[in-house]
């Protein structure tokens, strides 16, 4: 980690149509114009987002630049799941009755700017916003997908550093992507314990600002 770049990352949750701006900058640079897996930024961030309780978008700046955005959709809707055909892994479980029966927030529209993506605070700096409120809203489980073979997937950093697991593959999905869809889930109770003891900067950084009360959310009882 970049000590000094690390001084100079701040994460705001968005919630202004100025704010709204800074997230869809991000988005048309990656999304739009690097990868090409979207072709209208704006509609990909639907104005209505600012209204709904279920969705929270963040953005990370460096100083007063954008950088990075990140979605949380909270109780995704099944349906969606559905539409997606999921294939399970051996190891992995139906993700169906899964989403179905616990207490699920799905990470998405994950992004950062090509400069920025060797610098893994930009990163856990958006983690680390999304997951206290995430804690505070006590939801149970993040589900996310990745592109399989992607040059600038999140894939170790989810797998290393925050324990997501692999748990079904899929075809298709919302953007314009031909690479296979791995789909992971991260038990956060487990992911928190595991952190706390194995990865300690990490930890520092994912809960700092954290009070008693949400850590005795998720902390195991000796």
């Amino acid at each position: 980690m970049s000590l000094s770049l690390s001084n100079k990352v701040n994460v705001i949750k968005v919630q202004s149509a100025e704010d709204r701006d800074r997230a869809v900058q991000v988005l048309k640079s990656t999304y739009d114009q690097e990868k090409k897996w979207i072709y209208d930024a704006d509609k990909f961030f639907p104005i209505e987002d600012l209204e709904r309780d279920d969705v929270s978008w963040f953005v990370s700046q460096v100083e007063d630049l954008p950088v990075g955005v990140l979605r949380v959709m909270y109780n995704p809707p099944l349906e969606l799941y559905k539409e997606y055909g999921f294939q399970k892994l051996e190891s992995g479980l139906d993700v169906e009755e899964f989403v179905k029966n616990n207490r699920i927030a799905e990470i998405g529209r994950f992004a950062v700017l090509p400069d920025y993506r060797k610098y893994i605070v930009v990163v856990a700096a958006l983690m680390r916003a999304a997951s206290q409120e995430t804690v505070e809203r006590d939801y149970s489980h993040y589900v996310t997908d990745i592109f399989e073979g992607e040059k600038h997937s999140p894939y170790e950093f989810h797998t290393r550093v925050m324990g997501f697991k692999p748990v079904a593959t899929h075809d298709v999905g919302e953007l314009n992507c031909p690479n296979r869809r791995i789909t992971m889930v991260l038990d956060i109770h487990e992911a928190y314990n595991r952190i706390r003891t194995k990865q300690k900067w990490i930890f520092r950084f994912l809960t700092k600002g954290w009070d008693e009360d949400l850590h005795a959310k998720l902390l195991d009882k000796d």
